[in-house]
């Protein structure tokens, strides 16, 4: 429990340095605009790759609270026993999607965009980096699940 503590303070530090970064960026795109005249270039595609990771670690965060959006019509008609049981099968269900989906499609979406080279048109850094966050959050989801499996914080 102590390193899913750990973990859990640095995502949110992490998301919260991103939301601050996205503040600042958007507010320099609203001032170059209009006060300038001119608008930057640049602050447009950044705030749209902080809110993708904003966006994706911010599920992982969620997932490890136990605070996403639940459907409680089959657990609220079981006894304890079965919300037990359907807690975990939900659990491995998330591991095997994070797993294929966001692990593995996420790692092969960044070793094609690292082997074909393609960079950002503004801000030119590579989109391999970008999209990194996705199979980062689908790990992160992953040990939050298991954690909750092996400690029974279902």
């Amino acid at each position: 429990m102590k390193l899913r503590k750990k973990v859990d303070k640095v995502l949110g530090t992490a998301l919260a340095i991103i939301m601050g970064v996205m503040v600042i960026n958007v507010l320099w795109q609203v001032f170059t605009r209009f006060v300038m005249g001119t608008p930057s270039s640049f602050t447009d595609e950044l705030a749209r790759y902080l809110m993708i990771w904003v966006g994706v670690l911010g599920a992982a965060y969620i997932s490890g609270k136990r605070l996403h959006v639940a459907i409680d019509l089959l657990p609220s008609r079981l006894n304890k026993k079965g919300q037990t049981k359907l807690k975990i099968v939900v659990n491995w269900i998330i591991i095997v999607f994070c797993l294929a989906a966001l692990v593995i499609g996420g790692l092969r979406l960044v070793y094609i965009t690292f082997t074909l080279k393609q960079s950002s048109p503004a801000l030119q850094i590579p989109l391999a980096v970008v999209y990194a966050i996705i199979p980062i959050s689908g790990i992160l989801i992953i040990y939050y699940k298991l954690s909750d499996i092996i400690n029974k914080q279902l």
